[in-house]
């Protein structure tokens, strides 16, 4: 007698004669087809984030009806029957299959099966953790249609750079040589590959008003251009600063790059500032690069303290401005030194996470204060907080080179020049790091880069480089540029006669001469003197100068001991070795 069927079998002989696993198997291939089609074209087409989340849901809900219309009606030859129970066919011939439901069941097999594939073959194809280390944040494009707003878009450009170079698990190149490609007729990957970067991302500004509106795009540049998301952003201007921290936390989750907890921390903390302080401050900081705009920079932060007094960024820019000063020796720098201390001081106190004040304040320790230690310090803070400041990286770079550790300071030198491989002033800066350590030709080489970028801006580091390496007739004309800053045409014209008619050493002792008696008029940094005596072996006087730049406190006094920039020449001297010891830096060997 033949065993009964049990439950279990009947329930699936039951599905598969009512069509149950052909509708399941077509619907889920179909589910699976139209939500692959939604994902791959949200992004392209601009759809709505959400859109595949309420797919899914759609899809979900859909499945169980499915399956209960499936059970309850058929698909005929002669269109949609209510289905018999089993019963009531019990003894017909066993109906067939039509071969439409055959054709698509196997059809939804092989589409299920393919896509599964694909997916798992085709995944080394997506972007993975690692595989973007380093970005350009390309030029902000002003779409307001009013250009009087460009020093409030670039200045927004820079603010994002400098939020965005606090993520430590990516490279973000520096403000100056993004700006390099501004209105370049070049393609992303052409500007990312010439950056060497991973990424890039572009953004439109299309109001600036009292509200803010951002379009971004994120694009990968490793092989063909690859956009990886897109993103509006509608925010208050008093909002900025925190627009800024969500920017810069979704490209790290769209990049996948994992936060630390100090990150994360710093990216969440709510700031808001006054519209019209924020707006000064820019101004501010846009003017503040020219030297013959200090006065004017100064007005407009303190136009903006005014405004919002208990903003850290203000102070720290009015510091930056009198260092400017200070070393450019603008003014005494006694009242520079006082005036540095108190608004540094004051940005310290009412933000401890603004990475911009440890990089002034490495600038204050190391060539105000001369002390080394604290200095190397805030350098070292302002790095952690920001691993992509390469004013930091460049200056600790010299300070390193100043206290006589050149290997440090070729990496922080290189890192840098990585960082911002357009920026003439990192470039002259690290030739003065490559000179320090004896590398003359690399000096030159990388001076002359600044030079052609700048358009003569870094003469004087060409001419240092030349001098280093004994090429005096080649360091002559841009000796003579460098003194028509502080001589007549007609003082210039007769030096540079002697130069022809006596060569470079005669025309060098009346080059000291004219700065001898230029002293006695009006103030002239020690540094000129000291330099220009000790070049035509006139080491006492030399000394003089350096003694007394000891006595006023010069910012070049700490370079007295930094190798090719120093003056090795003196190491052996009593009185230089006297001064080298009050100021606790390392003895020369």
């Amino acid at each position: 007698m033949p065993q009964k069927p049990n439950k279990l079998y009947r329930f699936w002989q039951e599905l598969k004669r009512r069509r149950v696993i052909h509708v399941i198997t077509v619907y889920a291939s179909a589910s699976f087809v139209f939500i692959e089609l939604v994902n791959n074209l949200t992004e392209p087409l601009n759809l709505p984030d959400q859109l595949a989340t309420i797919v899914v849901v759609i899809l979900a809900v859909g499945f169980p009806l499915a399956v209960i219309l499936a059970w309850i009606y058929d698909l005929t030859p002669e269109g949609i029957e209510k289905t018999k129970p089993a019963k009531e066919i019990e003894g017909i011939e066993k109906t067939k299959v039509p071969n439409a439901w055959r054709i698509a069941t196997y059809v939804s097999f092989v589409m299920i099966v393919g896509l599964v594939t694909l997916n798992i073959v085709g995944g080394s194809k997506q972007l993975r953790a690692g595989d973007i280390q380093s970005l350009v944040i390309l030029p902000f494009d002003n779409f307001t249609g009013d250009d009087q707003l460009d020093y409030f878009v670039s200045g927004m450009h820079a603010s994002l750079i400098g939020d965005m170079g606090q993520l430590g698990g990516l490279q973000v190149t520096s403000r100056t040589s993004s700006n390099a490609f501004k209105d370049m007729d070049m393609t992303i990957p052409e500007i990312a590959s010439e950056l060497g970067a991973d990424a890039a991302l572009e953004t439109a500004v299309m109001c600036l008003g009292d509200t803010i509106c951002l379009q971004f795009r994120l694009v990968s540049t490793s092989g063909d251009e690859e956009q990886l998301w897109v993103g509006d952003y509608r925010e208050e201007k008093s909002q900025i600063l925190n627009l800024y921290n969500r920017i810069t936390k979704q490209i790290a989750e769209e990049v996948m790059v994992e936060l630390s907890g100090d990150e994360e921390r710093r990216l969440d903390k709510m700031q808001k500032v006054d519209k019209e302080a924020y707006d000064a401050y820019l101004r501010g900081y846009e003017l503040w690069k020219n030297p013959r705009k200090l006065d004017e920079a100064i007005e407009y932060l303190n136009l903006a303290l005014q405004k919002d007094p208990e903003w850290a960024p203000l102070y720290a820019g009015i510091a930056q401005v009198w260092i400017i000063r200070l070393q450019m020796g603008m003014v005494e720098p006694g009242l520079c030194r006082q005036m540095i201390h108190e608004n540094i001081d004051r940005a310290f106190e009412l933000d401890p996470d603004f990475p911009n004040s440890y990089f002034l304040g490495g600038i204050i320790s190391t060539w105000t204060d001369w002390n080394w230690e604290e200095g190397e310090k805030n350098f070292l803070k302002a790095i952690a907080i920001n691993p992509n400041d390469v004013m930091s990286r460049i200056y600790y770079a010299h300070l390193l080179m100043c206290i006589r550790r050149p290997v440090e300071a070729l990496t922080q030198g290189e890192l840098a020049v990585e960082l911002d491989p357009l920026n003439p002033g990192i470039l002259a800066f690290y030739s003065g790091v490559l000179r320090s350590a004896g590398q003359f030709q690399e000096a030159l080489e990388y001076a002359e880069k600044a030079n052609t970028i700048s358009n003569g801006k870094a003469n004087g580091h060409v001419k240092l480089a030349l001098m280093a390496m004994g090429e005096f007739d080649k360091a002559w004309k841009y000796r003579k540029i460098a003194i028509s800053n502080y001589f007549s045409e007609e003082i210039v014209q007769a030096i540079d006669l002697i130069y022809k008619e006596q060569g470079y050493n005669a025309a060098d002792k009346e080059t000291v001469h004219q700065f001898e008696e230029l002293a006695q008029e009006k103030y002239l940094s020690s540094r000129i003197l000291a330099s220009r005596h000790y070049a035509i072996g006139a080491y006492s006087k030399a000394l003089d100068d350096l003694e007394k730049g000891y006595e006023m406190h010069e910012p070049f006094m700490p370079y007295i001991v930094a190798g090719q920039n120093g003056y090795p020449n003196l190491y052996d001297s009593a009185r230089f070795i006297a001064i080298i010891e009050k100021m606790n830096l390392p003895l020369p060997k």
